[in-house]
């Protein structure tokens, strides 16, 4: 039993690897495929002087007049504080940044709302702010407990909704989200972005993304970063798979240790059950018969284990999946390649002990019994 459960450490940790891998991989194409990767992200880079450039307040108009963009959204970093009650110090910000957002910025990025509304034509003007999904559980912010008000700068604001996690725009998770009216209105701004977002078309995203920078900035295009989101994804998919061919490694590594325990757990048993086996060649089992028996009990073992295995490592790879609310991918492959290890590993484990016994002669066997 114990051999059995060394061989189903291992091949449950084989089948979970790769049932999450496969999850992860199956969410990332999800979001893909939901978001699209047409996105362009354009930020400002780095003078010529090493410091930090700005973004022209006309960069965004000038994006949208190029035809193969669908739409453009921007986002301006203020340089304010939000807080929960004007009670706390000013740097109890919980890492929170304000920004300065245009109502398009929601259908660009093909965001979601978790709770409230967007900051609409009806709320264009007004104290109104939108907090990104981090930003709100940071701020203790919860519209289902009614309506809420924080201390944004040096004012009150009210929190009229909560956004969805944002995968291609992960930087709106920690964010409060202001309009830019209020924000010219109430705090200076004047129209500098910090970030543009893009939404092209998908067979022309590369020639925007050659051309948007010197589009942006046409005098300083060398001081304008353009990056791709989904990229960013892809990456992730990639290192998930240099992490599973590890994982898979130390899975792989349990079975070794599980298929070296039951080698020596038929070896003792051969020195065990010498009696039995010269009893049995006596009556006429032959070696065939001694050899089959021993390399049958040595795959019982490790199928055993291997099925409580692949039964393991199944509902590791639910339970994850459920908690990280990813879609459920089970491959077929890796519960049937777990068990087949599992048998594989009893069997070269068998083999030895398998022919020790069946090399016993049958009154040495009796006798040393």
């Amino acid at each position: 039993m114990l051999t059995a459960i060394g061989i189903s450490i291992g091949i449950a940790a084989i089948v979970a690897v790769v049932g999450i891998s496969a999850s992860s991989k199956a969410n990332v194409l999800a979001v893909l495929d939901r978001l699209g990767t047409n996105y362009l992200t354009v930020t400002p880079g780095q003078s010529l002087t090493g410091g930090s450039a700005q973004l022209p307040a006309q960069g965004p108009a000038r994006l949208s007049l190029l035809d193969q963009v669908q739409a453009v959204a921007t986002t301006a970093q203020l340089d304010m504080t939000v807080r929960r009650s004007d009670r706390l110090p000013p740097t109890d910000t919980r890492g929170t940044a304000v920004l300065a957002a245009d109502d398009g910025l929601l259908s660009t990025l093909g965001g979601q709302l978790a709770a409230g509304h967007w900051l609409d034509q009806g709320t264009k003007g007004y104290p109104t702010v939108v907090f990104g999904t981090t930003a709100a559980r940071h701020q203790g912010v919860d519209l289902a407990r009614g309506d809420q008000l924080v201390w944004l700068g040096d004012r009150w604001f009210a929190v009229v909704g909560v956004l969805k996690a944002m995968p291609l725009a992960p930087e709106l998770d920690n964010a409060a989200l202001i309009d830019t009216r209020i924000a010219e209105q109430e705090f200076g701004y004047e129209g500098s972005p910090t970030t543009v977002y893009l939404r092209t078309d998908p067979r022309h995203v590369n020639t925007v993304y050659e051309v948007a920078a010197g589009t942006a900035d046409p005098r300083s295009p060398g001081e304008v970063e353009v990056t791709r989101p989904a990229d960013a994804l892809e990456a992730r998919a990639a290192a998930d798979t240099s992490f599973t061919v590890l994982l898979l490694g130390l899975g792989g590594v349990a079975l070794l240790v599980g298929g070296v325990g039951i080698a020596n757990i038929m070896v003792i048993s051969v020195l065990e059950r010498r009696g039995e086996i010269g009893v049995r060649r006596a009556l006429g089992a032959s070696r065939r018969h001694i050899r089959v028996q021993f390399l049958v009990e040595a795959l019982a073992q490790a199928g055993a284990g291997g099925l409580v295995g692949v039964a393991l490592g199944a509902a590791i790879t639910v339970g994850y999946d459920v908690s990280a609310d990813w879609p459920v991918v089970l491959p077929v492959q890796g519960l049937a390649g777990g068990v087949l290890a599992a048998l594989a590993i009893g069997g070269l484990a068998g083999l030895y002990p398998a022919g020790r016994a069946a090399r016993l002669q049958p009154a040495e066997a009796v006798r040393s019994a």
